[in-house]
């Protein structure tokens, strides 16, 4: 059994306050078909949101990057036509708040995936360096199998972007495919 977990793909991380820019726009047809067709197919999909409260000077992130994703703001909305394909599917994709950069962290997405028998996870979306590589970190000291997919994950860092793709393959295991088809 697969899911797909669609990591960040808001306004604020595409072209907001903390943008990946073009790279990030660039990814968003392959992002809405992915979750499309993992969504049709009956998998199970999973939006992991990055999630921050307004002030809150005693995250972690505050001293690293800008204000992004605040809980009720327009940048923490899905970017583009994500929103769209989310709206259309929203009784089959799962919505799920995270507060630190693995989709693990503080959520129950584990006894999710536990409980739905599933094994191997596909990642896709924003930030390869950051949300991306914790969250496959975490996945993989989990005993999950992971599929990153190049073409659906892009970086504000195209270095970090560059390194995170090998060492998800080089030291996780992971297969990192690039339009792979038959999904």
């Amino acid at each position: 059994m697969r899911a797909l977990i669609v990591i960040d793909y808001t306004k604020d991380f595409v072209d907001g306050s903390l943008p990946v820019g073009q790279p990030g726009i660039d990814i968003e047809d392959r992002i809405c078909r992915l979750t499309g067709e993992f969504a049709e197919k009956g998998d199970y999909v999973v939006m992991a949101v990055d999630l921050h409260e307004r002030g809150d000077a005693f995250h972690p992130e505050s001293r690293l990057f800008p204000p992004h994703n605040i809980r009720g703001s327009e940048g923490r909305e899905l970017y583009g036509r994500l929103k769209e394909v989310y709206k259309s599917r929203s009784d089959s994709i799962y919505w799920m708040d995270k507060t630190r950069y693995s989709a693990f962290c503080g959520t129950d997405l584990e006894q999710r995936l536990r409980a739905r028998r599933i094994t191997e996870l596909h990642l896709i979306g924003v930030c390869t360096d950051i949300c991306i590589l914790h969250t496959a970190i975490d996945a993989y000291n989990k005993g999950f199998s992971i599929v990153v997919h190049e073409d659906a994950v892009a970086s504000f860092n195209p270095e970090g972007h560059t390194w995170a793709l090998g060492h998800f393959a080089g030291s996780l295991g992971a297969k990192v495919v690039k339009d792979a088809k038959p999904l």
